[in-house]
This record gives structure tokens, sequence and C-alpha cells, in this order.
């Protein structure tokens, strides 16, 4: 296992920036992803911590070691693509010890090193199978599988479920975390998807057009956003963002919105009136009737049951404001929907600056 550290990591397409100097320290064993929308920098960012993609600017350091000038194999690492990129003609288990033979490893050695990848992944009854005989799920896990073999002091992903369908996303998640608790080697995680960034990571890395928005565990960016870039970002479904001005309201802060409804605002928040902000409201946080916090209400949009929760989308000032129910609340289109929401549980950002008040 090993720590790895970003210092200063600059990328530039001739005149054309991508990456802005980005910093990060992961600690030895640490799973931490990156994720972004796309075209953020978070795949070349990994393509270059691996040795795959040249820095413009920068060090790379593994395990205290600067390997800028060092070739992928000299690094140690092993990477899991989006795609596959299993060779059809060799079995599972040549797969899985290719790499291993190229660089000299003897059989019984390898064979050890695949028996145990295979144990691990739930593949010991395909090892004799090719690629065109398994499922997706399958081929995943024999592409990460050919990586644990290594044993490498760093394992990189690069988005490895986005070919998958939405119940492998869920299967392959829970192995991934799994693997990683047995083994404890430093991960790095590229993905757009910030659900799977939350429930697989220690750390979650926001990217945003090269540069890094904010960083911390998944709780930490749920609760404390810093600006409205990662707000909107992270959570399912997206924090509701109203844009409103600071007055006073029965002695109280609150943010006015442009139908004249008042949101009273933690007492807390650095405010002044007349100041432009962005109320954000999280879906699951708006709580059906009661009289406790801020009363919210207007016509119901659009119901969206998904089971056990129920997505109400009412109208609120002429904008759509979205609130997560319990499966067996009535709800029901065109009717008058009321909700209320506690004061504290209001985010309130800076309108001009885009960051958390």
């Amino acid at each position: 296992m090993a720590s790895v550290s970003l210092n200063d990591i600059r990328k530039a397409y001739g005149a054309v920036d991508v990456i802005h100097g980005i910093s990060l320290d992961i600690e030895d064993g640490e799973f931490v992803a990156l994720v972004g929308p796309s075209g953020c920098g978070k795949s070349t960012l990994l393509r270059m911590i691996a040795g795959l993609e040249e820095i413009t600017d920068g060090e790379i350091a593994i395990n205290g070691n600067v390997v800028n000038g060092m070739t992928p194999r000299e690094r140690n690492i092993a990477m899991v693509f989006q795609s596959y990129a299993l060779y059809p003609h060799m079995t599972v288990a040549e797969n899985m010890g290719f790499n291993l033979k190229l660089a000299g490893v003897a059989k019984p050695q390898i064979e050890a090193r695949v028996a145990e990848a295979a144990r691990m992944l739930d593949l010991a009854q395909l090892l004799d199978r090719k690629p065109a005989q398994l499922s997706g799920g399958q081929r995943q896990r024999v592409a990460m599988g050919r990586a644990i073999v290594r044993n490498p002091a760093v394992f990189l992903f690069d988005e490895p479920l986005s070919n998958l369908d939405a119940k492998l996303r869920v299967q392959m998640r829970s192995e991934i975390k799994t693997l990683h608790q047995k083994v404890r080697t430093t991960s790095i995680y590229v993905t757009h998807d910030q659900i799977e960034a939350m429930t697989l990571a220690d750390r979650v890395v926001v990217l945003n057009q090269g540069r890094v928005e904010q960083q911390g565990t998944p709780l930490e960016l749920y609760r404390k956003p810093a600006n409205l870039f990662v707000a909107a970002f992270i959570g399912s479904p997206a924090m509701n963002m109203l844009d409103g001005t600071v007055d006073g309201e029965n002695g109280e802060p609150a943010a006015r919105l442009s139908d004249g409804t008042a949101i009273r605002i933690a007492p807390d928040r650095k405010v002044r009136p007349g100041q432009t902000v962005t109320i954000g409201l999280r879906p699951e946080h708006l709580t059906p009737g009661g009289k406790d916090g801020n009363a919210l209400a207007g016509q119901t949009l659009l119901v969206e049951p998904t089971g056990a929760q129920t997505h109400v989308v009412f109208d609120l000032g002429g904008q759509p404001v979205t609130a997560v129910v319990d499966g067996n609340y009535a709800a029901r289109y065109g009717a008058r929907f009321e909700a209320n929401i506690a004061s504290e549980q209001i985010h309130v950002f800076d309108r001009g600056t885009g960051l958390a008040l």
C-alpha cells in the first residue's frame, strides 16, 4: 500500500488549460472518489497519476517518491477501465494472470494469485470460460481480478461501472467496497455518479472545470456544501434552489421570494438586509403538514411514486419545488400540497459569489 500526493498539478493542451493547480494528499489505504460532470478533468487527473498522460506542471508522489518521470509499470499501480479490455481468445484465468506472465512471474505463483483473486471475487467457477461466455458484471470482476493479482500499491478506477445496468451497478458497488475493506489498498475512483462516490468513498473530491470545489467525507459534503455547485451536485433528488432577498420576519432573518413568501433562516447565518441570496432546500427535509419551521405550500404539479418514497413537485412562487415524502402519503396532481422545513435545515448561498453563508 502507499500514500499518493499531488502538488499543484496542471495540465494544458496547447494554450488550453484543463487542470488548474490541483493539490491533494491521499493517505495509505484510503478510498478517495473524484466526482464531477463530464469535462471537469477527473479522468485526465487519474491518467496523470497512472502515467498515461503527461503532466504539464507539478509533482506526483507515490509513497513519498516523485514519479513524474516513471512509466506506468514503474509506478506499481493497477487500473480498472470503463471498458473491460479483456482478451477474447483467453480464458478468465489467462486474462487475470497475463500481466504476471509478461513480468516473468513463475507459473505456480501466478496460479496461486489468480486462485486467491478468483475466490475473493466469486470467479472460481468461471476460470475456464472465455469473456464471450460471461455477463457484463462477471467481465468487470475479471478486470478487477487482473488488477488484484498484481498486488499493486494503488488501485485506480476509471468509471468502471458505467457500462452496467442499474441493478448490476448496485451489486458491483457493494463488491468494490467489500474488496477494499478486505485488502485496504489505496484506491482512487473516478465517477460522474455522486451516489457511487458517496456510497464507496472515505473521502469525496468534487471537481469542476479542472478545479477542486470541495473535498470531505460524504456526509460533510451533503450537510455543509461550500458553494452552490457542490450543493446542486451532491444529493438525489437535487437540492431545490430558490432566489430571494434578505429581510426580517418577526425579528428573525428571512429570505423573501419573488411572490412575497418569507422563508426564515437560522440566525447564525451571516446575512445582511437587502442581500440577494439563493435558498437551498433538500427535498427530503420538506415534511408534509406540521406547524414547526417554515410553512410552504402550493399546487401539486407532479407526483412520482418510487415505492418506499414518493417525489412530490409543487409550485412555490412560480418555481417548481420537489419534496420527498413517505410512499404511503396520498399526493394528488392539482391538489394543494403543504410542507414545512426547519430553519436550521435551510442552506443559504450568496447569489453573487455562490458561496455558502
